[in-house]
């Protein structure tokens, strides 16, 4: 070690042995204590500097009764820098060995808070008006220091569970900034991702018991954890107006080949739709109509209108685009997979009420719709994931001159919908959802991504949201993207991504004061998804009436769950 560091170190540091043994038998960290330096600062540079510690003081401190002070040095924890009247905060990025008994440390600056009579920390904010100078000593940072690092303020936020390495230090995120930036919660599967969700989504709910959510649920799994707060949507009940389509959904939908001949079938669509909306009394009160236009039309006119086109033609190979479509029609509408959308009960214009019960206008308590899609044939999952999307976006559009009534739209498994793949199926609920995520925040439509395959994500939907919550991440390309996406100064906590246990997360971005890690709250059982895992070990210990188990599975799976 260095004889000016050693000496700078000891003129430092007032921190006897007795002071040690004292606090650590201690419980109580008091607020007058004064901690010693563990090092100085000796390179700065725009976001980070690099700084020598002593490794002797380190290890001195790792037994601290203060959780904070014994972590402190250690990469992940955080330490303070004084310039001026103000307390600098960094986070320890990276840790290497120096000359003998000296730790060189990578750190990225935090954030700043004025220093108090006392010496300790207050009114903490995120970015740094001035740098420290090589020298300057460096400190660990005590439990009282984080309280006042992560005090909440007044803005409206939610706690979600307990800031590591504390035991009590809460959690919080800061709703407006989240919501309206948007967010993405990242987990490998059985990360116990579904329960962090569910707690979010329901401190949030106990905030905003007038909220308006709309949560794309792809396995049923939240239908339990919001019988109470929530309206729950299935194949069954869902009734989806076919006729609110735009005219990319139902091409979608009706048509079933490719390249020039798909060209030439949609043209033939578009056509035939037109005139279909066109022939509705709906459309004489208004102006002008199109054939996006969500107008109800009835499926025997359409089908009237194509038999009529088909019978202008001369010749009779020209007729094989309308005979393609009316199969596809005839089909959907024989197959009862598809009644909740293609039912011909359905003409009347319930626009209004189906926008009232999915958008909970008004939420009278219940302010989350569950739109479970798993009993939707996988054909259409990304056509209805679409145009609910799209309604979501185009409501808040329209609204403009009205009461705001912003809209939070939850889509779990958002990598299937908004893959990288630029060729898959679905191009359009992917186009909606990278509109929602560019331009939603002007219109107050919030975008929540979740997903356990970050880098299957479209890159420029994932980069636009504000605040991402990660939980354990197994796969390195996943945790290059999530590196990717994340602002530079989390770096330090990136690293601990996939050293994360089950409910544990870092959170950083707009939705945080600073980024965290947060250990997550238990959820009461009754408000948990159905997505636990099974126990292999023990049900196979189990037997009994496997006759009567497989035949009401087959008589389920026959008539389609009912």
């Amino acid at each position: 070690m260095t004889d000016n560091l050693k000496q700078f170190l000891d003129e430092m540091s007032s921190y006897s042995e007795e002071d040690h043994a004292a606090a650590t038998g201690s419980k109580v960290v008091t607020s007058g204590r004064k901690l010693p330096a563990i090092g100085q600062v000796v390179e700065i540079a725009g976001s980070g500097s690099r700084v020598i510690m002593d490794a002797e003081r380190l290890n001195h401190l790792s037994t601290d009764a203060d959780p904070s002070v014994a972590m402190s040095g250690q990469v992940g924890s955080q330490v303070k820098v004084q310039v001026g009247g103000s307390w600098l905060i960094a986070n320890v990025r990276t840790l290497k060995s120096g000359d003998v008994g000296e730790i060189i440390a990578n750190v990225d600056f935090l954030g700043e808070g004025s220093q108090t009579a006392t010496g300790s920390l207050s009114g903490f904010r995120r970015g740094v008006t001035r740098y420290p100078i090589p020298g300057a000593p460096i400190l660990p940072v005590s439990t009282e220091d984080m309280r006042a690092i992560f005090a909440a303020d007044d803005s409206p936020h939610v706690e979600i569970g307990t800031v590591y390495p504390t035991d009590d230090i809460r959690g919080t995120l800061y709703v407006d900034p989240m919501l309206s930036k948007h967010f993405a919660i990242l987990g490998s599967t059985g990360t116990g991702k579904s329960t962090s969700v569910a707690l979010i989504l329901h401190r949030i709910s106990q905030l905003s018991p007038e909220g308006h959510i709309v949560m794309i649920d792809p396995h049923g799994e939240y239908s339990a954890a919001f019988k109470s707060c929530g309206e729950i949507f299935n194949a069954d009940n869902l009734q989806l107006p076919y006729w609110l389509l735009n005219f990319e959904e139902h091409c979608e939908v009706l048509l079933t080949t490719d390249g020039a001949e798909r060209q030439r079938d949609a043209d033939i669509l578009a056509k035939c739709l037109l005139a279909a909306r066109t022939k509705g009394k709906a459309a004489e009160s208004l102006g002008k109509v199109t054939v996006d236009s969500p107008i109800p039309y009835l499926l025997s006119d359409l089908n009237a209108i194509l038999v009529n086109e088909m019978g202008k033609l001369d010749r009779a190979g020209d007729t094989l685009p309308f005979q393609r479509l009316k199969t596809k029609l005839d089909e959907l509408k024989a197959d009862p997979r598809y009644s909740f959308m293609f039912s011909g009960m359905l003409v009347s214009d319930m626009m209004g009420s189906f926008i009232a019960k999915m958008f909970r206008l008004p939420s009278n308590g219940r302010p989350i719709s569950i739109v479970d899609v798993s009993g939707v044939p996988s054909e259409v999952t990304s056509v209805v994931v679409s145009v609910l999307s799209r309604m979501v976006f185009d409501y808040a559009i329209w609204s403009r001159t009205e009461a705001q009534r912003p809209i939070l739209l939850v889509c779990e498994e958002a990598h299937r919908y908004v893959p990288k793949d630029e060729n898959a199926a679905g191009q359009a609920v992917r186009k909606i959802l990278e509109r929602i995520a560019k331009e939603g925040r002007k219109y107050g439509v919030s975008l929540g991504l979740i997903t356990q395959r970050p880098s299957d994500l479209a890159e420029g939907v994932l980069s636009q949201c504000g605040t991402i919550v990660s939980m354990r991440l197994n796969n390195d390309r996943d945790q290059a993207c999530v590196r990717a996406a994340m602002p530079e100064g989390a770096r330090g906590f990136l690293d601990a991504i996939p050293a994360l246990r089950n409910r544990e997360c870092i959170v950083c971005g707009e939705g945080v004061a600073i980024p965290i890690r947060v250990r997550f709250d238990d959820l009461e059982p009754e408000k948990r998804p159905a997505s636990s895992d099974p126990s292999f070990a023990d049900l196979w210990r189990q037997t009994g009436d496997e006759a009567g188990i497989i035949d009401r599975t087959i008589k389920r799976w026959r008539g389609h769950g009912r």
